[in-house]
């Protein structure tokens, strides 16, 4: 339950920053989130992949 809590009050400190920053700082902050979401997403695929199974 404090999880939760912990990330309303996150989340509402991140939306309350990004209304008042600019749009394009805010779409090129986006872009860059999702792109280094992605490579995290690709590494661990990989990484993954290569590694056998415990079970």
């Amino acid at each position: 339950m404090l999880f939760i809590v912990a990330a309303l009050l996150l989340l509402g400190a991140v939306l309350g920053t990004v209304a008042h920053a600019p749009l394009t700082f805010s779409v090129a902050a986006g872009v860059v989130i999702a792109v280094w979401l992605g490579i995290f997403t690709l590494r661990e695929r990989h990484g993954r992949r290569r590694q056998p199974q415990a079970h």
